[in-house]
This record gives structure tokens, C-alpha cells and sequence, in this order.
């Protein structure tokens, strides 16, 4: 499986050490940045990650800000990203077998690096339930086809 993770300034460190944590667990690792502590903005790394899953060049896809909002508000500007924050494991795990999210927020003030490798060990291993959950998503797909027609 290829991750595209990414992260503006204030989500760099624990960018870093999960992009490590999944190497060493055997995923194909795409580091789309941001590469040191120096302001950035994070609407940046969120689209290069969504393009990058949107388009199939990575399966999931993984953001780290300050709080993880803003990164999954621009990312599910991309049509096809279903972006979800994670703050607890149930949520994550939800967010995926109900919700077929295919991009985690993480928000590095408030989650420290154990935790954060465990919303995204769950949020990796979790399957689509599909299902009645597979018409709601085909609904959330449809309503980006409208809004592209009208653009």
C-alpha cells in the first residue's frame, strides 16, 4: 500500500515520525513535505496529498497540522477525497468502515506519537463496510459531480 503524507510547519515533527513508523512497517511512503519547522501553508500539502490519492498515485493519505482541521477542510476540496479529522480510535475506525475515508487529519498539538500511530494503524487496516454505508458515499460522490457540472 503507497501513503502520501504531508504536513505544514507545526505538523513536521510528527509527520516525520510516523512517515519513519510507516516505512518500517513496510508501506511505500510518499513525502509530499513540508521538510522543516519554517512557516508554511497547509492548503498546499493538503492538495498535493488529495491530488495524490484522487488520482490514484497513493491509496490513503495522511495530514498533520496543528489541529488537523484545516488539513482535512482544504483536502475534501478535492473532488473524490473523503478526508476525516482523527481524534480517538472508534472515530477512525468509523471514519473508515462507514465512511470510506481515504485521507487522516491529525492535529500535533493535541495528539501525541503513540496515539497518532494508532489512529493510523486503524485508520490502514480498516476496511469499507460497504453496504447501506456505500450508497450514503455514492450520494457524497454524486453531490461532487453536480458541483462540478455547475463550475
Amino acid at each position: 500500500m503507497k501513503i502520501s503524507i504531508a504536513a505544514d510547519h507545526a505538523g513536521f515533527a510528527l509527520k516525520q515520525k510516523l512517515a519513519d513508523r510507516l516505512s518500517k512497517h513496510g508501506y511505500e511512503v510518499a513525502d509530499l513535505g513540508t521538510t522543516s519547522e519554517e512557516s508554511t501553508d497547509y492548503a498546499d500539502y493538503a492538495a498535493a496529498v488529495g491530488r495524490d490519492v484522487a488520482q490514484g498515485r497513493s491509496d490513503r493519505g495522511i495530514l498533520v497540522c496543528s489541529t488537523g482541521v484545516g488539513m482535512s477542510i482544504a483536502a475534501n476540496k478535492i473532488n473524490g477525497i473523503r478526508a476525516a479529522l482523527g481524534t480517538n480510535p472508534e472515530e477512525v475506525r468509523l471514519t473508515r468502515a462507514h465512511n470510506d475515508a481515504n485521507v487522516l487529519a491529525l492535529g500535533a498539538k493535541f495528539i501525541d506519537e503513540a496515539a497518532a500511530g494508532e489512529l493510523v494503524d486503524i485508520f490502514l487496516s480498516t476496511g469499507f463496510d460497504g453496504g447501506r454505508h456505500a450508497r450514503r458515499v455514492a450520494k457524497i460522490t454524486q453531490l461532487e459531480k453536480q458541483q462540478a457540472d455547475h463550475e
